[in-house]
């Protein structure tokens, strides 16, 4: 059987992504979309908004940017969105391997310097997190303020099999959007998912939490199975300049079926820190660098 082009695959995807999302009754995004290419692997990227601050949000294991499509409805009308597709997540191709957080967090860097931003208010979700705390620690200049949704993993549940368990009890009741939205990305996140999992649980996020010297809002959904509270204030505990809020009557996937709550909790934590609005989302202009390993072909979605 001869392979269809990988121009025409992407086509049928994108149309029962869209599909999916219309049946789920989520926003369907429409930013400027991009793939960015470093070291053999690569990065969707899509923007939203104008102006500063500029947000970047990092979805979590299974996931794609589609997830975040309620937050940015919200943020762009605070300033600029960059959403990513992490490599071998939602739009991007299958990486030759599976990055470590430390990987994926570099290759954020190098998207971030290559298109001149710096001080970006980094939000991620669930693995997310271990990727933003990653990327505060090691590339500092380019990181103004962090927010950490449902921080991963917890020392006591480093272990596939109690993951996934997790994630079932928290799915368990959940709305049709977040099931259908949820089953649509973990699907697309192909067949080296438990590779991928594996990567996420051997990263020791607690290393790293004590060296992020950014101002950080730590949320955790009250009703969520896979974040006990235990292991949110021990992450709010560890960074030095920490803010930890529990968010009532939500789940670790609460942000997809109502987001709200999280953008009103993150618009908070904007407003009442000024500077955090001067310094967060420094836009110095974009620099375009032509390479074989650092590329970028710009599509309109």
């Amino acid at each position: 059987m001869t392979d269809l082009p990988a121009s025409h695959h992407e086509e049928v995807d994108e149309s029962i992504s869209d599909k999916v999302t219309e049946a789920a009754g989520a926003p369907v995004l429409d930013g400027d979309v991009s793939r960015f290419h470093w070291e053999g692997a690569e990065m969707v990227v899509e923007e939203f908004g104008s102006g500063e601050p500029v947000f970047l949000l990092v979805h979590g294991i299974g996931m794609g940017r589609v997830v975040f499509a309620e937050l940015i409805a919200d943020l762009r009308r605070r300033g600029r969105v960059l959403a990513i597709d992490q490599p071998g997540y939602g739009d991007s191709a299958e990486p030759p391997r599976t990055p470590t957080m430390e990987r994926t967090a570099d290759m954020l860097a190098a998207l971030l310097t290559d298109r001149g931003y710096t001080g970006v208010i980094a939000i991620g979700h669930s693995m997310g997190t271990q990727v933003v705390a990653e990327l505060a620690v090691r590339h500092p200049t380019l990181v103004s303020a962090t927010v950490l949704i449902a921080p991963t993993v917890d020392e006591d549940a480093r272990r596939v099999t109690v993951q996934i368990g997790r994630l079932i009890a928290d799915l368990w009741g959940e709305s049709r959007k977040v099931v259908l939205l949820g089953a649509w990305e973990y699907l697309r996140a192909g067949p080296h998912l438990i590779r991928k999992i594996r990567a996420m649980m051997v990263h020791r996020p607690e290393k790293v939490y004590p060296r992020i010297t950014q101002p950080t809002l730590v949320l955790r959904g009250e009703n969520d199975k896979v974040v006990p509270d235990e292991w949110g204030h021990q992450v709010a505990a560890l960074v030095p300049n920490a803010i930890y809020d529990v968010l009532p009557h939500t789940s670790h996937q609460s942000m997809i079926r109502d987001a709200g709550p999280t953008s009103r909790r993150i618009g908070l934590f904007l407003d009442d820190h000024p500077e955090r609005r001067r310094r967060g989302g420094n836009l110095r202009g974009r620099r375009r660098r032509h390479g074989e390993d650092q590329t970028e072909t710009p599509e309109k979605r």
